[in-house]
C-alpha cells in the first residue's frame, strides 16, 4: 500500500470555529448516533450478525429520511455523506468482529464438549486407559504417515521444508486430528482423539491431576462466558457530547438499589467510562472536495466544500509542508490548463477533518484543536510513480469501456458513460509536471524478517531467501542507537500510569489516563531505521508478524522466562507476573503502522507471516522472513 496519512492543524476565526462546533457536535455525531442506534434495531440486524457484514445500502435508506427531520437539518450534503460512510464503517467493523468471536465461541464450545477426564474418556469409550493409548498411538502415528506423504515432491523425494515449516507441523496435526473427531461416528476413536488433543498430541504416561484438570476445564468456561457477553453487549453506542446517558444513570443508581451484582457492575462501569468530548470526524472522499490557495500573508489555506464561507489555515510541521504545497500546485496547474489535467493524479487522495481533545477551560471550540487529516499517494510524488498510477489507472478504464461496448444496442446513459470514461482517459494522459526519482527496486529474494516480542519490541534479520543464510542481524538497540535510553523511558512511563490506574480501580474511580506520545516517536524511529537497512541490502520485501498472533507471543515469552527462572510452579507464576508489571506489553499496533507507512515512502513491499512462539528474537526474525518466501513459492 503506497498511501501515507499526514496532518496539520487548522487555524480559524472564532465564529468559523463556533459555526463548525455546532455542525459537527450539535447536528452531524446525533444523526451518527441515531444512525448506529436504528441500525441496530433493524429486523434483519441478527441475520447481519450471523453472517459477520450488512448491505451498505441499509444505512443510505436509513438517512434519507432523517435529512428532513428538524433534529438533523442545516448541514452540508458532505457531512451527510460522511455520516453514512461512517457508520458503514462502524458496522463493517463491528460485525466482522462479531463473526470472528461467534466462531471463537463456536470453536470453545465444541473444545468444552471435547474435553474430558482420563476418568470420563475410559467410561465413555468402555476401555481401559492402556488401551486408549493404544488407540491413541494408532491414529497419530497413522496420521503422521498421511502427513509425511503429503509432503513428498512428484519426484519422489521429501520437499525441503524450512524450519518455520518444520515448527508448524504440530497445528497441522491437531487441525487434522478435529477434522477426524467431527468426521467420525466410531465413540473409541473419538476419545482416543480428545485424548490427543488435550495432551497436546502425545501419549502421556503420567497419570491425570484432577485438579489441575478441573482449573484447565474452567479455563475454558470463563473463556465462553466472556465470548458470550462480548456477543451481547458490545453494540456500537455513539458519543454522549452533553453526557445524557451519564446522568441518567448516576439518576437510577442513586435512586435505586441493584436488584444482582450484574447490574451494580453495569452501573458502575456506566459512571466511570469516560466518553470522547469531541465530535465525530467529517471525511471528504474526493480531493477535489478541498479548495487551497494562499492568502495575503503567503500562507496556505484551505476551503472545504459545504464551508466555502469559512477560511481555515494550514500549520504543519516543516517536515510535512511540501506535501500541501503540492496539493496546491496540483489544483492550480488543473484550472491553469482549463481542466485538461485529471484530479485522480492529484498526490491528495481524501481529507477528513476532527476536534483534537485538549486540556483546557471554556468554549469547546476555543479550548480544542482542529485538525485536518490527508490521505496521499506517495508515487503520485514522482514522475515514475505517476507514470505507474497511470497506467493502472488507464488498463482498467479502457476494460470498463470494452465489457461497456461489447454489450451491445448502448442506450443514451451507457453511451454518455463511455463518453466520460474517454474524456478522463485523454486527461490522465496528461501528466501533472513531477520531480524525477527512480522507483526503488529491490531483490525479490532478499527479506527483512521483523520479529516482535515483550522485551525486545523489534528484532531485525535480513535474509536471503534462495538460500536461507542471514544476511545480518539487528537488535532494537542497534536499531535504535543513542535513542535507546528512550526505550526504558517510555517503560518506567507506562509503569507509573500502570500504578496510577491500579490506585484508581481501588477506589472506584475513573482510570484511564493518556500516554504520552514518546512510545510513538520511538516506533518512528525503529520504523525509519528498519526501511534504511532494507534500502541498504536491496531487500526486496519487509516481512511482519501477524498482528493476531501476539497475545500468544507475549503469553509464550513469559512463560519461556518464568521456567528458566524454576522449575516450581508457584514460583514461576510470581516470577511471571513480576515480570509482565516490570516490561509491559508493547504497542504492536502502532509499530506495525509506522513500518507500513515508512515502507510505502520508500516504495518497500510489506509481507505478513505467523511468527513462531520458540527461540530467540534472532531465531524468530530469520524463520518469519524464510516462512513468508517459502509461502511465496507455495502460492
Amino acid at each position: 500500500m503506497s498511501q501515507i496519512t499526514i496532518q496539520c492543524r487548522l487555524v480559524a476565526s472564532e465564529s468559523s470555529r463556533h459555526q463548525l462546533w455546532k455542525l459537527m457536535a450539535e447536528i452531524n455525531t446525533p444523526l451518527i448516533n441515531e444512525l448506529l442506534h436504528q441500525v441496530n434495531q433493524h429486523p434483519e440486524f441478527e441475520t447481519w450478525r450471523q453472517k459477520g457484514k450488512h448491505p451498505t445500502s441499509v444505512v443510505k435508506e436509513l438517512c434519507q429520511p432523517l435529512r428532513t427531520d428538524p433534529r438533523f437539518i442545516g448541514q452540508p450534503g458532505r457531512f451527510y455523506a460522511s455520516a453514512i460512510a461512517l457508520v458503514n464503517y462502524i458496522y463493517k467493523s463491528w460485525f466482522a468482529l462479531m463473526k470472528r468471536s461467534q466462531f471463537q465461541l463456536e470453536g470453545k464450545i465444541r473444545w468444552l464438549e471435547m474435553l474430558n477426564s482420563d476418568v470420563e474418556l475410559v467410561k465413555s469409550s468402555g476401555v481401559s486407559l492402556d488401551s486408549l493409548r493404544i488407540k491413541a498411538a494408532e491414529i497419530l502415528t497413522k496420521l503422521v504417515i498421511l502427513d509425511n506423504a503429503d509432503t513428498q515432491s512428484t519426484n519422489g523425494k521429501k520437499a525441503k521444508k524450512p524450519k518455520k515449516a518444520q515448527n508448524s507441523d504440530s497445528n497441522s496435526l491437531s487441525k487434522n486430528l478435529f477434522e477426524s473427531y467431527f468426521k467420525t461416528e466410531n465413540n473409541l476413536t473419538r476419545c482416543a482423539i480428545s485424548y490427543l488433543l488435550k495432551n497436546g498430541c502425545k501419549i502421556s504416561e503420567k497419570e491425570e491431576d484432577s485438579k489441575k484438570f478441573a482449573q484447565r476445564r474452567r479455563k475454558v468456561e470463563i473463556q465462553i462466558e466472556r465470548l458470550r457477553e462480548q456477543l451481547e453487549t458490545r453494540i456500537p453506542k455513539g458519543r454522549d457530547l452533553t453526557d445524557t446517558k451519564w446522568l441518567a444513570t448516576l439518576f437510577t443508581a442513586t435512586h435505586n438499589v441493584p436488584t444482582n451484582e450484574a447490574e451494580a457492575k453495569s452501573w458502575q462501569d456506566s459512571l466511570l467510562r469516560q466518553s470522547s468530548k469531541v465530535p465525530f470526524p467529517v471525511a471528504y472522499e474526493t480531493n477535489e472536495d478541498m479548495t487551497w490557495f494562499k492568502n495575503q500573508f503567503g500562507r496556505i489555506c484551505v476551503k472545504l466544500s459545504g464551508l466555502s464561507e469559512h477560511t481555515f489555515q494550514v500549520y504543519c510541521d516543516s517536515r510535512q509542508l511540501h506535501w500541501f504545497q503540492r496539493f496546491l500546485e496540483d489544483q492550480q496547474i488543473k484550472k491553469n490548463s482549463k481542466n485538461q489535467h485529471s484530479s485522480s493524479l492529484f498526490t491528495l487522495r481524501s481529507g477528513r477533518i476532527a476536534w483534537q481533545e485538549e486540556e483546557g477551560k471554556g468554549d469547546p471550540w476555543k479550548a480544542n484543536h482542529l485538525t485536518l487529516y490527508c490521505s496521499v499517494d506517495t508515487r503520485l510524488w514522482t514522475t515514475e510513480g505517476t507514470n505507474q498510477v497511470r497506467e493502472e489507472k488507464a488498463e482498467e478504464i479502457t476494460k470498463t469501456i470494452t465489457n461497456t461496448k461489447a454489450k451491445g444496442n448502448l442506450n443514451e446513459k451507457q453511451q454518455a458513460h463511455i463518453k466520460r470514461k474517454n474524456s478522463t482517459l485523454d486527461r490522465i494522459n496528461n501528466p501533472f509536471p513531477r520531480p524525477t526519482k527512480p522507483l526503488y527496486k529491490g531483490q525479490s529474494y532478499i527479506l527483512v524478517g521483523v520479529s516482535l516480542g515483550l522485551e525486545k519490541p523489534a528484532t531485525l534479520a535480513i535474509v536471503d531467501g534462495t538460500t536461507g543464510k542471514v544476511l545480518t542481524y539487528r537488535s532494537i538497540r542497534q536499531l535504535l542507537g543513542d535513542n535507546y535510553k528512550l526505550l526504558n523511558r517510555q517503560r518506567q512511563q507506562k509503569h507509573s500510569l500502570s500504578h496510577q490506574s491500579q490506585v484508581a480501580q481501588t477506589l472506584a474511580a475513573p482510570n484511564q489516563f493518556g500516554e504520552s506520545e514518546l512510545g510513538e516517536y520511538i516506533d518512528r524511529l525503529i520504523a525509519q531505521e528498519i526501511v534504511a537497512i532494507a534500502q541498504t541490502y536491496k531487500a526486496g520485501s519487509i516481512v511482519l508478524p501477524k498482528l493476531g498472533d501476539m497475545r500468544e507471543q507475549v503469553q509464550s515469552e513469559v512463560q519461556a522466562k518464568a521456567e528458566q527462572k524454576s522449575d516450581l510452579i508457584e514460583v514461576q507464576k510470581k516470577y511471571a507476573k513480576q515480570y509482565r508489571v516490570s516490561v509491559h506489553q508493547w504497542s504492536y499496533g502502532r509499530l506495525i503502522a509506522n513500518i507500513h507507512s515508512s515502507a510505502a515512502k520508500a516504495g518497500i513491499v510489506v509481507e505478513e507471516a505467523k511468527q513462531s512462539v520458540r527461540g530467540s528474537p534472532q531465531e524468530k526474525a530469520k524463520e518469519l522472513a524464510i516462512a513468508a518466501y517459502y509461502s511465496r513459492k507455495i502460492n
